[in-house]
């Protein structure tokens, strides 16, 4: 019995080092609120059920090699939490587009997940992306991912990525994240440019008129009820960026396991 463990132990410890990175950036679980030993738990937990049922047929030796194994373990499980988390990073992208037409740029708050310094909108949005994600079971969805990735990328092997593929797809994913918070603050964004347009000819044709000490009022006011009104297209948008995640994720996992 001691003799299969010692056998299975570098297995085991390598797929806990993919999830623990993954654990380390992804959303939800990256959260300063999660407690370390949770993330621990929960990571030594999913890689003991994949060393039950993914264990090699022979037994690795650790030397050199395994050293560089460990290192590919790392970069994977950091690969596929930064592209979880990039895509949703496009909430907060599209906040501070929001902020900076309702004048809300001046003002940021603490980001509890990376401890910076985040736009009021943008975090307020990503709240409720994360809140949305824990309704509809991303989070299943994103260790569902990471799991099959220990099944389609065997952490025993090495790899053979090629570095222009993946410059492509991180360059794609990208683009995407910067389309889709363009998608989410136009309608907000565009509504408050026409008032901003509208101020201006209020601004000529009236000169007594103080712009600035009703512009920026009526801007936050309009800014606030249009937040309101778009919310369900809001949620809507979150749905294709989930699935955007989902996908991005599996073709990550296609394109270094050479597919």
């Amino acid at each position: 019995m001691l003799n299969d463990v010692l056998v299975l132990l570098p297995f085991f410890l390598l797929v806990l080092i993919r999830l623990s990175a993954f654990f380390l950036i992804a959303p939800l679980f990256a959260m300063r609120g999660v407690p370390n030993q949770f993330k621990i738990g929960i990571a030594a937990f999913l890689a003991l059920t994949a060393t039950t049922a993914w264990a090699p047929e022979s037994a690795l030796v650790i030397d050199g090699s395994y050293t560089l194994l460990i290192f590919k373990e790392l970069a994977i499980g950091l690969a596929l939490g930064f592209t979880a988390a990039l895509l949703l990073y496009a909430v907060q992208i599209a906040g501070a587009f929001i902020d900076f037409q309702m004048g809300f740029a001046i003002a940021n708050v603490l980001d509890p997940q990376t401890g910076a310094q985040v736009p009021i909108i943008g975090q307020f949005k990503y709240t409720l992306a994360l809140l949305f994600l824990l309704t509809v079971n991303g989070h299943h969805m994103m260790l569902d991912g990471i799991m099959q990735s220990l099944r389609l990328l065997p952490a025993e092997e090495f790899l053979s990525i090629p570095p222009e593929a993946i410059a492509r797809f991180m360059t794609n994913l990208f683009v995407e994240m910067f389309i889709i918070a363009f998608q989410i603050a136009l309608p907000i964004v565009a509504s408050l440019f026409l008032i901003d347009v509208a101020l201006g000819i209020l601004a000529k044709t009236v000169p007594q008129l103080n712009i600035f000490a009703v512009g920026l009022p009526l801007k936050i006011f309009v800014g606030f009820i249009l937040l309101f009104l778009t919310m369900s297209v809001f949620f809507y948008l979150l749905q294709i960026l989930f699935e955007k995640m989902m996908v991005s994720m599996g073709e990550l996992i296609s394109l270094l396991g050479g597919g």
